[in-house]
């Protein structure tokens, strides 16, 4: 038997269940309110009609309240409401029947109103006997077992779904033993059986009283700040913490233990998500064929993701790393199966090969969000970063110039600015392709988006930190004083959006990540809440910053000015003017430089971006190990003589 059949059994056997009830309160109201009278119904046959008309009044009424699709194992408040307000309207039907004929055939208001309690008691009983069982045994299989004791913020509607599942259920192995809540007026109540016994002020010292061993935040319309302050609370309590989802991720699910997540740094950031009108970003996307570029990337496929959602004519990926390429391309076919997609394996270093894309699907908005990103690879791979970074994008660029691209987005960073490392160097010289083809371009917008570290994308800290709390420790970290903007990925994608509708030509967009963090207090910050003791439990180790790694980033030059746009998070930098003669001419020498192999490709690039300082650590090392090698050589060289 399928789902659809047991459900149809177990409203059959209810409804069955049902006359029981009815018959049985009926008979039992009769009797009781008439019993040692001499006088019985003058018509003996009403009492059988008067039954089989409350029975069909009762199955009618019950299905209209809906009290045959509840959930026995979990009723509540509300369907014991429902069960009221259903016999309450079957009490009335049966006084005004009682109103009417009860001195010619003897069924008067005494036997209607105590018929109408007995129905109300059965009902109620018959409904909550499931959810009563379940409750006596989850008692008795707890004093089995030992649960885990759990602390619960938020005594709202979330708060009481969790505590009514864990307070129902055998699968879950933790038991709520306290409840907190900053309403003064539900202070020492009892909840499921569970005292609220303080506020968000007093958890640390709670945790202790209570010997509690999780705390679950049970409060998913917090905002940012709110939520940071009651998890920086947690986090002196040495236990870990869970938190629900936001409010709009809940909203097509049901709130339920498995819900709940840990604490992730992005909880931490202590600033409000990024707002994006989507309207404006609908707007623009709405049945045009959109392009990205690298869209297998974590940046890349988030685009993807919410593209799709915005009804575009068509979403082309294209990407060189075919597996990414793939997850995504399956993942849009099964949430979308009515989008138009197009995946292709490119490299955007093929000249030939991205102007025949271009000339052969027309793409109206570009995202180019392809690029070597990993700053250490890099430092020792300079020549890879030109090729790709810097030539990539000049080929997407100018072929989106040349086939009259509406929108053309280029993805930047902050380590473009007075950047110390060749990744950071190259995403410069990106923005002033970008800006200066943008300036001469008679039919497509470009602009940059300048972002800082996104929080879980590929080669992002917190992943790595998670992997070596797993392992125990310890956490490296380059520097205790390094200090980031972080953001989350759909941030920077939000951001990424807006700014193509927000596009005029030539602009770099860049956003108000709020204040920065240190790398140090992050691990620290993520140990804890993962309900460990920094430096006791799980060290943090201080590996020394790698090359081209600087202690802190910066969103602008000195030269740049911020202007504000509609959205207060996103700002637009001053163009800062360049000689495009020397930009262009540099550029092909740096082309040739970079595919004959140059060793010395940094200095190149340094005659393109001034404020580029190049990291003398690595150079010392290479010169060491230049050294090393000349000298063993000419030693080498020195026995061979001494033995001829």
């Amino acid at each position: 038997m399928g789902n659809k059949g047991r459900r149809r059994l177990r409203k059959v056997l209810l409804g069955v269940a049902d006359v029981c009830v009815v018959t049985l309160a009926a008979l039992t109201s009769f009797w009781l309110v008439n019993w040692g009278k001499s006088q019985t119904l003058d018509c003996p046959s009403i009492l059988f009609y008067w039954l089989m008309g409350n029975v069909v009044l009762a199955l009618g009424v019950f299905s209209l309240c809906k009290l045959y699709s509840m959930v026995l194992s979990s009723v509540g408040l509300l369907e014991a409401l429902k069960i009221a307000f259903a016999v309450g309207v079957i009490g009335v039907v049966n006084v005004v029947f009682a109103a009417v004929y009860s001195r010619p055939f003897g069924i008067g208001y005494g036997t209607t109103i105590v018929y109408t309690a007995f129905l109300f008691f059965g009902t109620m009983a018959l409904r909550f006997s499931k959810r009563g069982v379940l409750t006596l045994k989850h008692i008795y299989n707890a004093e089995k077992k030992t649960k885990k004791r759990v602390m619960v913020v938020g005594c709202g509607e979330a708060g009481l779904t969790l505590l009514k599942e864990m307070a129902t259920s055998d699968k879950i192995n933790c038991q709520a033993v306290c409840l907190v809540d900053d309403n003064p007026t539900l202070m020492r109540k009892i909840i499921y059986d569970v005292r609220v016994v303080g506020t968000t002020e007093e958890i640390p010292e709670l945790v202790k009283r209570f010997n509690v061993e999780e705390i679950f935040i049970a409060i998913p319309s917090l905002d940012g700040e709110a939520k940071r302050r009651i998890i920086g609370i947690c986090s002196q309590c040495n236990c870990p913490v869970k938190v629900l989802p936001g409010i709009y991720q809940l909203a097509n699910g049901q709130l339920t233990v498995s819900k709940l997540r840990h604490v992730e740094i992005q909880d931490l950031l202590g600033r409000e998500q990024v707002s994006v009108d989507l309207n404006e970003v609908m707007g623009y996307i709405q049945h045009k064929v959109v392009m990205v570029t690298g869209g297998g990337g974590s940046i890349g496929s988030e685009l993807c993701r919410q593209i799709a959602l915005h009804n575009p004519e068509e979403l082309i990926i294209l990407d060189i790393y075919e597996n990414n390429a793939y997850e995504i391309e399956q993942e849009l076919r099964r949430k979308h199966p009515n989008l138009k997609l197009l995946t292709l394996i490119a490299s955007i270093r093929d000249k030939g090969k991205i102007r025949d894309v271009f000339d052969k699907y027309r793409p109206q908005i570009v995202f180019n969000a392809a690029a070597h990103k990993h700053v250490p690879l890099m430092e020792t791979s300079p020549n890879e970063a030109v090729k790709n970074n810097v030539f990539g994008t000049l080929n997407v660029a100018k072929a989106a110039d040349e086939f009259g691209v509406e929108t053309f987005v280029q993805i930047s960073t902050d380590k473009a600015v007075n950047p110390t490392n060749i990744m950071g160097a190259t995403k410069r010289i990106c923005e002033m392709i970008i800006q200066t083809i943008g300036k001469h371009s008679k039919s497509t917008k470009f602009v940059a988006v300048r972002f800082g570290n996104v929080l879980g994308s590929n080669g992002s800290v917190i992943p790595l930190f998670k992997k070596q709390i797993a392992e125990g420790g310890p956490v490296t970290v380059t520097h205790k004083d390094i200090i980031r903007y972080f953001m989350t990925i759909p941030e920077a994608v939000s951001l990424v959006l807006q700014a193509g509708a927000y596009a005029k030509g030539g602009q770099i967009f860049v956003l108000d990540m709020g204040e920065p963090v240190k790398i140090y207090d992050l691990a620290y910050n993520l140990i804890k809440l993962s309900g460990y003791e920094p430096n006791v439990d799980i060290k943090i180790e201080c590996t020394g910053l790698r090359p081209g790694e600087k202690l802190y980033e910066e969103r602008l030059m000195k030269e740049e000015g911020l202007q504000k746009t509609p959205n207060g998070l996103i700002n637009i930098a001053k163009p800062i003017p360049m000689d495009e003669e020397n930009l262009w001419g540099t550029l092909d020498k740096l082309y040739e430089a970079a595919y004959s192999e140059t060793d010395s490709m940094k200095e190149w690039v340094k005659e393109l971006v001034p404020t580029y300082t190049i990291d003398k650590r690595e150079s010392a090392a290479a010169a060491f190990i230049k050294a090393t090698i000349d000298k063993t050589s000419q030693e080498e060289i020195s026995l061979e003589e001494k033995s001829s």
